[in-house]
């Protein structure tokens, strides 16, 4: 249900509107904004040969062009009607002397399950196409004292993907199917789809996704982007509509390391700088421990993470290869159940507390059934009536799930990995290649070696290391609580090593030529 987005014209001035369906660009000369890293942007802004009014409007450019036109990604499913307006303002602070920061009059795309004011937060549901919040996510808040202009909304898996057990990836009733740009009927894959598919094409110069197993990485890994999960907590989780008060982190997604060290950096308060520490050389001394449990179903992607295998020892890294997590993958039936009851505590508080047109989730059920043509044409919502059978955050079922899921996941699982080995962190494939979007059969996952972190709140970072048919793939690193500092440092010093990220070029599939 992708709704047609008009390009208008226009003088850029601070006059400038835009409505969900009409996205306001300027009559100016182009700007190459396809792979712009933000020390770059910052670089012209400061020499005066471009500014964040002219590079926001060729983001939009690029959007209309983009995004509603030609691939027609589905990945934007809002335009701030105040980006413009912000940019140039902004500007006018540089222009005083005033520049905040490496985010001062950055464009940043922010996915549609988190509270901007001004711009409607959906979750993907046309439940919520009118919710309108009342105040900025803590996180917005803080990029915006930062100096980033908000440009847009990002479409997602509806409720985060959180709504059915045969659910397609990247599908909102609000946004349609959001496509992958280096193959369009593959799938963007984890909720973060439209983030990813939007920083992955240049809509934007980096995004906010939010993951609660998956939805950060994934979406980057087989985007070909840098895409970190922090720790559960480095981030203020107000202002997002939840899944789980113990796995849900906003994070950023971003073309390369520094890029999302320095988006970190706007979205975290007092926390230190992410970007100061990356260096070519991080990787010397670090022991890295081999997840082969994650890896022997795809001899393609195997082959793939044995180069970067290499790499990582030919940077300086001893690698401890392998390891294994005791517990690896007994988590699964805990976590669903936990997050079965505090998706609905959480749900019912912010639907409640925000004034969203739908105030529970029960009455949401409701509305889906009495929508279910336009809400459910491919799938139904079987994980909500889950979820509200539940009983509340009391309920000793659910003390019991949320504590065997911490010490499967982390106890005896990936913490005692790192310990034992004395390890600073463990790699494997993140993901395998994207999979064809069906929306009858729904997602075909393959893979995935990031859930011992997520269940832990534990952070994960994935960063590109090659592409099978020209599919991306990545490398996930797992760390401890609070270590994305080293986390991102060693993924800079792989990152500068390989070199793998490629641009897409919105190939309408796969062929045996690549």
């Amino acid at each position: 249900m992708r709704r047609s987005l008009t390009l208008v014209v226009a003088l850029l001035c601070s006059s400038c509107v835009h409505a969900d369906k009409t996205r306001s660009v300027a009559t100016r000369a182009p700007i190459d904004v396809i792979e712009l890293e933000l020390a770059e942007a910052q670089r012209r802004m400061q020499t005066g040969v471009l500014s964040s009014a002219a590079l926001t409007a060729a983001y939009l450019e690029r959007i209309a062009a983009i995004d509603d036109a030609g691939p027609a990604l589905a990945a934007v499913v809002e335009i701030s009607p105040h980006a413009l307006t912000e940019a140039e303002a902004l500007d006018h602070e540089r222009a005083q002397g005033r520049v905040r920061g490496p985010l001062h009059g950055i464009p940043v795309l922010i996915k549609d399950n988190i509270d901007v004011v001004g711009m409607v937060n959906s979750a993907g549901s046309l439940a919520l196409a009118e919710h309108r919040p009342r105040a900025d996510a803590p996180l917005v808040s803080r990029l915006r004292a930062a100096g980033a202009v908000i440009l847009g909304k990002t479409n997602l898996s509806e409720w985060a993907n959180f709504r059915a057990s045969d659910s397609t990836s990247g599908w909102s009733s609000r946004g349609g199917q959001t496509k992958n740009p280096y193959a369009l009927d593959r799938n963007p894959c984890g909720s973060s789809s439209g983030t990813g598919a939007a920083i992955a094409a240049s809509l934007a110069a980096v995004g906010v996704g939010t993951e609660t197993d998956g939805s950060i990485l994934c979406p980057s890994a087989i985007q070909g982007l840098v895409g970190l999960k922090p720790t559960v907590g480095l981030i203020p989780g107000g202002g997002i509509i939840p899944i789980s008060a113990t796995q849900d982190t906003a994070g950023p997604m971003a073309r390369t390391v520094r890029d999302a060290a320095l988006l970190l950096n706007g979205m975290t308060e007092g926390t230190g700088d992410y970007a100061a520490g990356l260096d070519a050389s991080a990787l010397r001394g670090k022991r890295i421990g081999v997840l082969r449990q994650a890896m022997g179903a795809d001899p393609r992607l195997d082959a793939i993470a044995e180069q970067a295998l290499a790499s990582l020892r030919a940077a300086g890294a001893e690698l401890i290869d392998p390891v294994e997590i005791a517990t690896w993958q007994q988590w699964g039936e805990h976590e669903f159940e936990v997050l079965l009851y505090e998706f609905k505590d959480g749900l019912d508080r912010y639907l409640r507390e925000s004034g969203a047109p739908v105030s529970s989730l029960a009455e949401l059920i409701a509305w889906n059934r009495e929508h279910a043509r336009a809400v459910m044409p491919w799938f139904g919502q079987d994980v909500l009536e889950q979820a509200q059978a539940k009983e509340g955050l009391d309920a000793p079922a659910y003390a019991a799930a949320r504590a065997a899921a911490r010490r499967l996941a982390w106890d005896e699982g990936l913490g005692a990995t790192l310990t034992t080995h004395r390890l600073d962190a463990v790699v494997a494939p993140a993901m395998g290649p994207a999979w064809p979007t069906d929306p009858v059969l729904g997602d075909r996952i393959g893979g995935g070696s990031f859930g011992a972190a997520a269940v832990a709140g534990t952070p994960s970072l994935t960063v590109p290391m090659g592409d099978i048919h020209g599919l991306p793939v990545g490398l996930a690193f797992l760390g401890k609580p609070r270590g994305e500092a080293e986390l991102l440092a060693m993924g800079y010093a792989f990152e500068q090593k390989t070199r793998a990220r490629r641009a897409p070029t919105f190939r309408p599939s796969v062929t045996l030529a690549e």
